[in-house]
C-alpha cells in the first residue's frame, strides 16, 4: 500500500493542509467518512453527468437495472431516502424512458421498479464510467486494502443500528 496518511508527503502535496490533519478532527472517524463521501461523490457525480445522471438516479437506475424488481419503500429503505425523493428520481428515470414501474407479481398493490432496454444500455456506460473513477479515487489503497475498505464500509451500512434515524 502506498503511504497516504495525512502525515505523508503524498497528502500534504494534494491537500495542502497539512497542519490541520494534526488536529483531532483529523482523527475523528466520522469526518474522515465525511470527508471521503465528499471526494468521492464528487467524482462519482462527475463520472455519471455525462449521462444525464447523479449519484442519487444512478443508485436507483443500478437496483433497476439489477433484477430484483425493488419497490418504492424497498429503494428508499435501502438509499435512506425519504420516499418523495424516491419518486421524484423514479419520475425522472422514467420520464427519460431509463426504468417503467409495474405491478409486483407478489402485490398487485405496490409497484416494482424495473429498467427498460435503454436504461440497461445507460447503465452499463455509466457503471464503466463509475468504475473508472473510482479506481482513480481509491489509487492510494492496494486491491486488498481496497476489498477490505468495502467489507468495512457494508459491516457499518448493513449493521442492524445503520437504519435508525
Amino acid at each position: 500500500m502506498r503511504n497516504t496518511s495525512p502525515s505523508s508527503p503524498a497528502a500534504r502535496q494534494a491537500d495542502g493542509n497539512d497542519r490541520l490533519w494534526s488536529t483531532s478532527v483529523g482523527e475523528d472517524t466520522a469526518f474522515l467518512l465525511a470527508r471521503a463521501n465528499a471526494i468521492t461523490l464528487a467524482a462519482a457525480n462527475a463520472a455519471v453527468g455525462g449521462f444525464g445522471l447523479k449519484v442519487r438516479s444512478y443508485s436507483v437506475l443500478a437496483l433497476a437495472v439489477s433484477g430484483e424488481r425493488p419497490n418504492q419503500r424497498e429503494l428508499s429503505e435501502f438509499l435512506r431516502l425519504d420516499p418523495s425523493q424516491i419518486v421524484a428520481l423514479i419520475d425522472e428515470l422514467e420520464k427519460r424512458g431509463l426504468v417503467r414501474r409495474e405491478p409486483d407479481v407478489n402485490d398487485r398493490r405496490v409497484n416494482v421498479v424495473v429498467a427498460t432496454d435503454e436504461g440497461r444500455e445507460v447503465y452499463a456506460g455509466a457503471r464503466a464510467a463509475t468504475e473508472r473513477a473510482e479506481a482513480e479515487c481509491f489509487s492510494a489503497l492496494d486491491d486488498d486494502d481496497r476489498d477490505q475498505l468495502k467489507a468495512i464500509l457494508r459491516t457499518l451500512a448493513a449493521a442492524p443500528g445503520a437504519s435508525v434515524g
